[in-house]
C-alpha cells in the first residue's frame, strides 16, 4: 500500500499547498490508500481549530497528528473527544484530552494504525516515549501490522534512537517539529522506514515558516513579539512510503519536497 505522510502544515500557505498538491498528483493518476498529515500548526502557524481541522479532512487526509502547539487553540480541547482521526502524543498524561494512537480501516479495508509520540530532550519532560511506544505496540499488533508512527521531536539524536529501538516492530518512524526535511530516509535493517524528519509544507522564504522580520527581531532583543506567518515560497514537504500489508515491512521511502511557486498564496 502506498502512504503519504505530510511534514508539518505551516498556516493557510500550507493547507493551500496540500491541496494543490493532491489535485496535482491525482490529476497525474497517482493516489495514496492512506494520508496522514502533521497539523499542530495548521490554524495561523499556531495550533489547530476546528473547521480548519475538517477542511484537510475533507481534502483526504485520514488521520491528523500533532505536537506540543496542538494546545495553542483553547476549542480544539474539546473537537478531540469528537474526532479519533485527530491525535494528539501518546505520552501525554492520560488526563489530557485526547487519544495518542487509532486503528484507521481506508477504502480498500485495510486497517493502519498511527501512533503519535513525542520526545523529551529540549522540550516538556512528560512520559518516556519509549517506554509508551513498549506499552501501545503489542495491543495494536493483535488488530494490524502497518504501524505508522509520527515523532514529534526536537533532538536528532532522539529521533533517530527511537526508529532503532521500534526497528522491526512498526512500519515506519517518520521525525517532524523542526520544519527542516532532513536526507536521512531510508529502511532500517529490521524493515521499519525513517526519516529524521518530514520537513514543513509551507512558506520557506521565512524562519521556519514565521515572516524573517519577526523571527530576527525576537532572536535580536529576546523580547517577545507576534509572530505571522510567512507567505512566499510555498513548498511541499513529506515522504511517500510503501509498505508490505501482509508482513507490514515498509518497502520504500521516498522524500519529497516540490516548490509550488504557482498556488493562490
Amino acid at each position: 500500500m502506498r502512504v503519504l505522510f505530510v511534514g508539518d502544515i505551516n498556516g493557510k500557505p500550507g493547507r493551500n499547498c496540500l491541496e494543490r498538491f493532491l489535485k496535482k498528483r491525482k490529476n497525474s493518476g497517482l493516489e495514496y490508500d492512506f494520508i496522514i498529515a502533521n497539523v499542530e500548526n495548521a490554524a495561523a502557524g499556531f495550533g489547530l481549530t476546528r473547521d480548519v481541522s475538517l477542511s484537510l479532512f475533507n481534502m483526504g487526509v485520514g488521520c491528523q497528528t500533532s505536537g506540543n502547539h496542538i494546545w495553542d487553540k483553547k476549542e480544539i480541547y474539546s473537537f478531540f473527544e469528537d474526532e479519533p482521526r485527530l491525535l494528539r502524543p501518546a505520552n501525554y498524561p492520560s488526563e489530557a484530552p485526547g487519544h495518542g494512537y487509532n486503528i484507521y480501516e481506508n477504502d480498500a479495508g485495510t486497517n493502519i494504525a498511527v501512533i503519535n509520540l513525542q520526545g523529551r530532550i529540549f522540550m516538556w519532560n512528560i512520559d518516556c516515549p519509549f517506554k509508551t511506544a513498549e506499552r501501545i505496540i503489542p495491543e495494536i499488533a493483535e488488530k494490524t501490522k502497518v504501524i505508522i508512527v509520527d515523532f514529534h521531536a526536537e533532538a536528532t539524536s532522539e529521533k533517530q534512537a527511537l526508529g532503532r529501538y521500534l526497528d522491526g516492530r512498526v512500519s515506519a518512524v517518520i521525525g517532524t517539529h523542526t520544519h527542516v526535511q532532513t536526507v536521512d530516509d531510508r529502511v532500517l535493517p529490521g524493515g521499519t522506514a525513517f526519516i529524521t524528519d518530514a520537513g514543513m509544507t509551507g512558506p520557506y522564504d521565512s524562519v521556519i515558516g514565521i515572516e524573517v522580520e519577526d523571527a530576527l527581531y525576537r532572536v535580536v532583543t529576546a523580547v517577545p513579539n507576534r509572530f505571522t506567518v510567512a507567505r512566499g515560497d510555498v513548498r511541499f514537504a513529506g515522504v511517500e512510503l510503501e509498505i508490505d500489508v501482509e508482513s507490514g515491512k515498509a518497502v520504500s521511502i521516498k522524500r519529497i519536497f516540490e516548490s509550488l511557486p504557482e498556488i493562490d498564496e
